[in-house]
């Protein structure tokens, strides 16, 4: 994906990155063309489930669309009744945009996140490890705070341009899980462009399409991994399905993703 990042709320985005928009700071569009200051969005106790939902077209409640950058196609997202149950279907044709929820700063110590996703349609030429190759039809995106002011120089310039070409700011730290076309499962994925971006392969392989996945990560344990330190809080969540850099379509589903705080043994 030519480089990009992400998150409309916490996270930043960036045509030199890979990832997604942002989620702080500053205008965006929303699918009905109209710009909003992610700043005035209120931030969330919980992420809203697609579940408790009928299906329609529209923005799901509780979620805010992002764009990638102004020339890319948007992927098409709406709510659908999937076997009796509301799921978010993602159709992408050569296009590249997400959904993100803000949510109030919090601890990931004991924190899992859960999820269901399904992916229809392949990616044939699709390599995460290849940036100008690097579409998938399913992401999760984690959003981290944490004190910028002592990353390197190298990455302090990079936040400097994600802002100034993308108008918002970059999370300090994101995990992405994603399903990859080539890479194994439990491949840890650095972006390109920037240290602060790491993808985790959950699904791989394009041999199980047209069925669930069930998914349940510990937050801290996968930062820890990805990182090699502690991480700080949690202050966002995002979705992105996308093919535009291998010119291509693909269909895919989401169920709901869920935040579970467990109690220590």
């Amino acid at each position: 994906m030519l480089s990009r990042i992400f998150l409309l709320l916490c996270v930043g985005a960036t045509t030199l990155l890979t990832g997604c928009a942002a989620l702080t700071g500053n205008s965006v569009q929303n699918e009905a063309g109209q710009a909003f200051n992610a700043d005035q969005l209120p931030a969330q106790e919980e992420l809203p489930k697609f579940s408790a939902e009928k299906a329609r077209t529209g923005m799901p409640q509780g979620w805010h669309f992002y764009r990638i950058a102004p020339h890319k196609k948007n992927t098409v997202y709406r709510l659908e009744n999937y076997q009796g149950r509301t799921v978010l279907a993602a159709n992408s044709k050569v296009s590249a945009s997400g959904l993100a929820v803000k949510l109030t700063p919090r601890t990931v110590q004991n924190l899992s996140l859960q999820w269901e996703w399904k992916a229809v349609g392949a990616i044939p030429k699709a390599d995460n490890a290849e940036g100008h190759h690097d579409d998938a039809p399913l992401r999760i995106l984690v959003a981290f705070d944490g004190n910028k002011t002592k990353l390197p120089l190298k990455e302090k310039f990079t936040f400097e341009m994600a802002s100034l070409i993308s108008g918002q700011e970059m999370p300090y730290a994101t995990l992405m899980y994603i399903w990859s076309g080539k890479s194994p499962v439990n491949t840890i994925i650095n972006n390109a462009h920037t240290s602060r971006i790491k993808m985790i392969v959950v699904d791989s392989g394009w041999e199980n399409l047209g069925n669930w996945h069930k998914h349940e990560r510990d937050l801290a344990a996968d930062y820890k991994l990805a990182y090699g330190v502690a991480p700080g809080n949690l202050i966002g969540i995002a979705l992105l399905t996308d093919t535009d850099n291998t010119k291509s379509e693909t269909r895919a589903l989401y169920g709901d993703i869920e935040l579970v705080r467990k109690n220590p043994k």
